[in-house]
């Protein structure tokens, strides 16, 4: 083997432990804080978590049966609200978005993405909260899906547009009109993209804290109604995190289990369906 082979190998090599060294360092405070959160989170878990309400101040035990009935609420009916316009939207940027009115959603949606979380509670609060006179799950549904809408939407169209043209082509040359080949070849070919894309948006407003503040604002008591104050696991976290109480701060590392918990289950089962119906991997 000629010195400049030998040379190429041992660069190689080098490079290659150098990825590895660097993609280690970017997961390894994950894991720990993982490490960390599962440790204190999952000896404070026990049946009365997760089918009881908070107990008095000053004494022990107790759950947040009520926390985790509200997150589930608020986030489904801020999908129910956000998806279908995210999704929408997205599929008019890939296949039909090329004037100005593309170029104006496309701006518009960068921007929000970059919005920050507390800005947008500010907005829910000031257009939904202030107006009635109360606050309300409905009103923190809809400052999450502001959030989710334009990341859904610029992911959609990302993933349309890697649907190659041959199969738009191919649909046009059966007599397909156009919007039945967006919706019925491009999406469908699209759909595993388009469904992670939704699911790294539902865990982003699932951890959100700041907008429900300003919306949702919390409740002790369990409530189903959207049109009244509910509670939810950031805002139970929140709350617990912050106060002076050694139980609150046990409950607290519990709550932010289960909701990472509840998040990655979401994603599994997702991508479970996915691939049983298309086959991905």
């Amino acid at each position: 083997m000629s010195a400049r082979a030998i040379r190429r190998r041992i660069l190689s090599a080098a490079m290659t432990g150098l990825v590895g060294v660097l993609c280690a360092a970017a997961v390894l405070p994950l894991v720990l804080i993982f490490a960390d959160l599962l440790h204190k989170g999952a000896t404070s878990i026990d049946w009365n978590f997760f089918v009881r309400t908070p107990v008095p101040i000053g004494q022990s035990g107790g759950g947040v049966a009520h926390a985790i009935v509200g997150s589930a609420i608020i986030v489904g009916t801020a999908c129910l609200i956000g998806l279908p316009i995210g999704i929408g939207a997205g599929i008019y940027l890939a296949e039909y978005g090329t004037g100005r009115l593309g170029w104006t959603v496309r701006f518009v949606a960068d921007v929000l993405n970059g919005t920050p979380s507390i800005v947008i509670g500010i907005l829910a609060w000031t257009w939904f909260v202030r107006p009635v006179g109360h606050f309300s799950a409905l009103a923190a549904s809809v400052a999450l899906a502001m959030l989710m809408v334009p990341m859904v939407a610029r992911t959609t169209e990302e993933m349309v547009r890697l649907v190659p043209h041959s199969l738009r082509e191919a649909a046009l040359a059966l007599g397909y009109p156009r919007w039945r080949t967006s919706l019925q070849v491009v999406v469908r070919t699209a759909v595993a993209g388009i469904v992670t894309g939704a699911l790294v948006a539902v865990a982003r407003i699932a951890g959100e804290t700041a907008p429900l503040l300003f919306t949702a604002l919390g409740n002790l008591n369990f409530s189903l109604s959207l049109g009244h104050p509910m509670q939810a696991l950031p805002l139970q976290i929140f709350t617990y995190a912050t106060g002076p109480f050694e139980e609150w701060h046990r409950l607290a590392w519990a709550s932010a289990l289960v909701l990472m918990a509840l998040v990655l289950l979401l994603a599994m089962a997702a991508r479970w369906a996915t691939r049983q119906r298309y086959g991905t991997r």
